[in-house]
């Protein structure tokens, strides 16, 4: 066990099996959800990420309406959550947490995780719709192109002209807003961005189209600026999806911290705080399978621990009285009592967090220098097109439009979206991929000081293994 453990046992609270409440703290985090109405019975919604098809809805919902302490249970499959009220406020909403968990699907109240946990991914659904439709668009208004490039002459070219136009139009105003709001808004700021360009390049394209097609001109370009369309978001498309999944990192450690605490109170008993209202030198009891909220220092008790989280070591270690413990170490065996030493915003896991999303959102040399070539790009192509209308309307005697298609083109052609695109999400990805793998980067720069490593040193604490047992000597 050393630093192969750190990379194959790293803690992972999604759990691939769903689970029942376990522990003091689960049940009371799970009833502090759940919300009292005016008639007295009690409303609580979970989380279900389980959820993948309409079977799973009836099979719930049938399973929740059949108990007698549910008055009503609905399964909502887009949010993938379960809206249940229960027969009376003094009702223990853990038991349904238990009855999901025997059908094989995780609940979550809503109050226990991130209220993002499962975020409705409006953005990534918003551009994939655009890329589908920009795609069918294109790929119809490709074929009617062919029969233009292939000689078609007189009435056969304006009606292919004609028909590229009414699917063209629609299918900008449409599949171009993520790129025509992110232009408007910069130009409100009174900055420009990448998507300026591109905006003014596809609807310069598709009006001057317009025209040529209504003077029954010989030339139009509906083909490029919906094809043009479609290529961008399928890259703005990949780009959220590699971010998401990247962010899961961060998420991934956010989800170690418990929401609230047992806390002892002055007559000696312990009820449940929330993690916000628990202060230093509180007394807290951690039980079995429960996550350390804050860091504190054991008072009473002893237990095994699974500090892999710290150490990447997943053999469990004894902790006795006086020992300091850090956030999200698991207590594997007894119930210990606790002494809080900070606050949960300023505890070892916040700082790891925190750290973990610096990395993400830090600039190492290639994506600073992606960002200043994006920062340049906009001014510098819109005096390039501009100087290229000028020169071709003095080398062609004032004709505008073969000006106009000749600027249009240089505003198209030199999009450098793969520059500005690939160089910040590889970095994004491999610090998520890196976190996962139980290694946490605290610097951007890290990534491009590594390509030029030539030795590594490890030191004494573990054994380096390839994770994979082999038969040494028999």
């Amino acid at each position: 066990m050393g630093k192969e453990t750190m990379l194959n046992n790293r803690p992972d609270d999604s759990a691939a099996n769903a689970r029942p409440v376990s522990g003091s703290l689960d049940r009371a985090e799970t009833r502090a959800s759940m919300r009292h109405l005016k008639n007295g019975d009690g409303h609580i919604v979970f989380s279900l990420p389980g959820i993948k098809c309409g079977g799973c809805v009836s099979s719930i919902e049938r399973a929740l309406n059949a108990r007698d302490d549910v008055v009503l249970a609905r399964v909502n499959l887009t949010l993938r959550q379960a809206s249940v009220t229960l027969a009376g406020s003094d009702t223990d909403p853990s038991l349904i947490v238990d009855n999901l968990a025997k059908l094989g699907f995780d609940a979550i109240p809503t109050e226990m995780g991130d209220s993002d946990t499962y975020p409705q991914d409006t953005t990534g659904r918003l551009l994939l719709r655009a890329m589908a439709i920009a795609g069918f668009g294109a790929a119809n208004i490709m074929l009617l192109s062919v029969g233009v490039w292939s000689g078609a002459q007189g009435q056969t070219r304006e009606t292919f002209h004609l028909i590229s136009a009414l699917i063209a139009v629609p299918v900008v105003i449409y599949a171009g807003r993520p790129f025509f709001a992110s232009a408007i808004g910069a130009l409100r700021a009174g900055r420009t961005n990448m998507d300026v360009p591109i905006t003014l390049g596809v609807i310069l394209a598709l009006v001057l189209s317009l025209f040529e097609t209504l003077r029954s001109g010989e030339h139009v370009f509906f083909d490029a600026s919906v094809t043009l369309l479609f290529f961008l978001l399928a890259g703005r498309y990949l780009d959220h999806l590699m971010r998401e999944r990247a962010r899961s990192a961060v998420t991934g450690l956010a989800r170690l911290v418990p929401r609230g605490a047992m806390v002892r109170q002055n007559d000696g008993r312990f009820a449940y705080m929330r993690l916000t209202e628990v202060t230093p030198d509180a007394i807290l009891s951690v039980g079995p399978n429960e996550r350390l909220p804050t860091d504190a220092v054991i008072v009473t008790g002893a237990t095994d621990l699974d500090r892999s989280l710290v150490t990447g070591e997943a053999m469990p270690v004894t902790a006795k009285p006086g020992d300091t413990l850090e956030a999200g170490t698991l207590n594997l065996t007894g119930r210990i009592e606790v002494r809080v030493l900070r606050s949960a915003d300023e505890s070892f896991l916040a700082q790891m967090i925190h750290m973990q999303t610096a990395a993400e959102n830090g600039r190492e040399g290639y994506v600073r220098v992606a960002d200043r070539v994006a920062r340049l790009y906009a001014p510098v192509v819109h005096v390039l097109a501009l100087a290229t209308f000028a020169g071709w309307m003095i080398m062609t005697d004032g004709d505008w439009q073969a000006s106009a298609f000749v600027a249009i083109s240089v505003l198209i052609i030199t999009c450098p979206c793969a520059l500005g695109l690939a160089v910040p999400v590889a970095h994004v990805v491999a610090a998520g991929r890196l976190m996962r793998m139980g290694i946490l980067m605290k610097d951007g720069s890290a990534l491009e000081r590594l390509a030029g490593i030539d030795r590594a040193v490890f030191d004494k604490t573990g054994t380096i293994t390839t994770g994979t047992p082999i038969v040494g000597v028999v």
